[in-house]
């Protein structure tokens, strides 16, 4: 399950960031990932460990649990 993937591409997209960007300051913080691999977090397909979750945070310039504020709700009916 991935629940941060929404939020890393909100995030992203709000500080004017690239998937290449982004992936770059992963690469800066320590976290070795390519765009594709980025591209399916953000799409949900791929699942997200802790410790990636700490990278993506550091790289975006947020808290951990900044990631998890931004999941979007569903209407139950």
């Amino acid at each position: 399950m991935n629940l941060v993937g929404y939020a890393i591409k909100t995030l992203r997209i709000s500080k004017g960031l690239t998937q290449e960007q982004l992936t770059a300051k992963c690469n800066l913080v320590g976290w070795d990932i390519s765009r594709g691999t980025l591209a399916k977090i953000e799409s949900k397909v791929r699942r997200v460990t802790d410790y990636e979750v700490s990278y993506l945070a550091k790289a975006l310039g947020v808290r951990e649990q900044d990631l998890f504020n931004e999941i979007p709700s569903k209407k139950i009916k």
